[in-house]
């Protein structure tokens, strides 16, 4: 089970349900101290009584009553530090970097859900420690290519290997073209992250601003080509880009400028994943509420198996299909999707994989003219 599955679980309001008396815990601290005061006192009444009848001396009595109380007290006590010395022992690993330790969670009361809180905490600290050390292994890899690229064609030049003509600049400039869109990918990540990006709603209509967006994508593909010409290395203008909105006069309510990113990156991603002379459909539908909108973007690859729908828009994830179609196709950064799903969030929307004869289907969901969150 993933981190967020033993959360839920541990957090399900099923879990509530199962406690009994209707959720008033019987081995509860609160219940065990006023037992153990009840016990107290029903000690000292039982030997009172005793005294009493068998005449026997005051003190003795009070004698046996204190030990009695102070027995049962040492035991209570013991089983409630005993757990929070293991917390503090845990808490302790994980304040000098070690994830991996958990506490015990077998008790049902306060101190068991200090258990799971702790653990929770463990869960997601792991979590985004092996996060952290994941964005730094790909970002080290990604910016490796490009920058080993530039200084080998700059290598030649100076040593006299290569002449600095036009194709072997267009080379150097490629790879430094790839380099800043991987920064500039990595920037946006990072405002989206932080939340330095103020959305900016306005209405527009969807049909002429989509049209730009592919018309766009076009473009720029045609752009790399032919600045790959020659290089050895190919980008992917054979594949077909289809705009389908209904009814043409759809308008929305949104950010241009982050629908834009969010467009881009999956037409990108399922250019990419197409096969030779494949077909990219962006399709727009009106939403449930007042200037919704649902967007659609499908592409003919082989899809991506359900068992990753729930990782393909983790940072720098690629997913289980690890090389895209065409010649020379390196599969991206593995950023774009995860900018995709943080632009629709910050609408308030939804992202996600849907089922799909063909290929992979992705569906957006914007919220229109509802509350956007801060």
């Amino acid at each position: 089970m993933s981190v967020d599955g033993r959360q839920a679980a541990r957090r399900s309001p099923g879990n509530l349900a199962e406690e009994p008396w209707g959720g008033v815990r019987p081995f509860s601290i609160k219940t065990k101290l006023g037992a153990l005061v009840v016990i107290a006192v029903l000690i000292t009444t039982g030997l009172s009584i005793v005294a009493v009848h068998t005449k026997t001396e005051l003190r003795f009595i009070t004698v046996f009553s204190m030990i009695a109380t102070l027995l049962i007290t040492q035991f209570v006590a013991h089983s409630l530090t005993m757990p929070l010395d293991e917390m503090n022992a845990v808490a302790r690993s994980i304040s000098q970097g070690d994830y991996t330790r958990r506490v015990r969670e077998n008790r049902r009361d306060e101190l068991g859900d200090l258990a799971q809180t702790i653990n929770v905490m463990a869960d997601e600290l792991e979590a985004q420690d092996s996060q952290r050390k994941e964005l730094v292994a790909n970002v080290s890899h990604e910016l490796r290519t490009p920058i080993a690229g530039l200084r080998a064609v700059l290598e030649n030049i100076v040593d006299g290997v290569t002449e600095a003509d036009p194709e072997t600049m267009r080379t150097a400039l490629k790879q430094t073209e790839r380099l800043g869109r991987l920064v500039e990918t990595l920037l946006d990540l990072s405002r989206l992250d932080n939340g330095v990006v103020p959305l900016k709603l306005r209405r527009f209509e969807v049909w002429p601003y989509l049209s730009g967006v592919l018309k766009e994508a076009n473009m720029v593909a045609s752009a790399r080509a032919g600045m790959a010409t020659g290089s050895g290395s190919h980008t992917r203008t054979d594949v077909h880009l289809h705009l389908d909105v209904s009814p043409p006069e759809l308008t929305a309510h949104a950010d241009p400028e982050r629908i834009h990113q969010v467009v881009a990156n999956l037409i990108d991603n399922a250019v990419k994943h197409s096969p030779p002379h494949g077909r990219v459909t962006v399709r727009a539908r009106r939403g449930p509420q007042p200037e919704s909108l649902e967007l659609e973007v499908l592409d003919e690859g082989p899809g991506i198996p359900r068992s990753e729908w729930h990782r393909v828009f983790e940072r720098f994830n690629r997913g289980a299909v690890t090389r895209p179609h065409g010649p020379g196709s390196d599969g991206g950064t593995g950023l774009g999707l995860a900018i995709a799903r943080w632009a629709v969030d910050l609408h308030g929307g939804r992202i996600g994989v849907a089922e799909s004869e063909r290929g992979c289907r992705i569906i957006v969901t914007l919220p229109g003219l509802t509350s956007v969150p801060s």
